[in-house]
């Protein structure tokens, strides 16, 4: 089995990816055995990712996804965007102060967005891909799966947030899977 090192820290984009990876490619995705620590000084997410990607593949010497990803609210002019999990200190400071900036607004609009790089064990990025998920901005968080915004993050569709539904169902609506899937999609052209 192939190995790819996904360039982070967050074991729940470890265990996210690994969930859609593992029953369509022969690719085991595993955490840097190290503490890697890649400064985010890209202005975009794919930037981010690409950074994020480059870094890690060069110090493991292995082959490396990266994503950068974040919540884009349309009445805050797309914030907290890249800076989504630098918003403040933890999930719960985050979505308190992503609230009280929208409190008055009535545009509740946002979307999640994804973006993925792949390097070589090199450092060179080799394939790219983005995907957005749409929703909107509820007041109070509802549910208890999930990580980040995803408790006040609504998909009108579903009636649900993203915190209301299984990692199954998430795995076929988020940003993440929609890069994801495109990602998978070159890797199967390539073995």
């Amino acid at each position: 089995m192939k190995k790819i090192v996904l360039a982070t820290k967050n074991k729940n984009k470890l265990k996210e990816i690994n969930s859609l990876f593992k029953s369509l490619l022969d690719i085991d995705v595993v955490l840097p055995d190290s503490d890697i620590d890649v400064e985010e000084t890209g202005e975009t997410f794919l930037e981010n990712a690409s950074l994020k990607a480059s870094e890690t593949a060069k110090k493991m010497h292995l082959p490396s996804l990266a994503d950068d990803s974040g919540l884009c609210v349309d009445a805050l002019n797309g914030r907290p965007g890249v800076y989504s999990s630098r918003y403040e200190k933890d999930d719960n400071s985050r979505i308190n102060k992503l609230l009280s900036e929208l409190k008055d607004k009535d545009n509740r609009s946002a979307h999640f967005c994804c973006a993925m790089a792949l390097s070589d064990e090199n450092g060179n990025i080799f394939f790219t891909a983005e995907g957005r998920c749409f929703g909107e901005i509820i007041n109070e968080k509802r549910g208890s799966n999930g990580f980040g915004y995803d408790p006040v993050f609504f998909i009108p569709e579903l009636n649900k947030t993203l915190a209301e539904i299984s990692m199954e169902e998430k795995n076929k609506i988020s940003h993440r899977s929609k890069a994801l899937s495109q990602v998978i999609d070159f890797l199967k052209t390539k073995n």
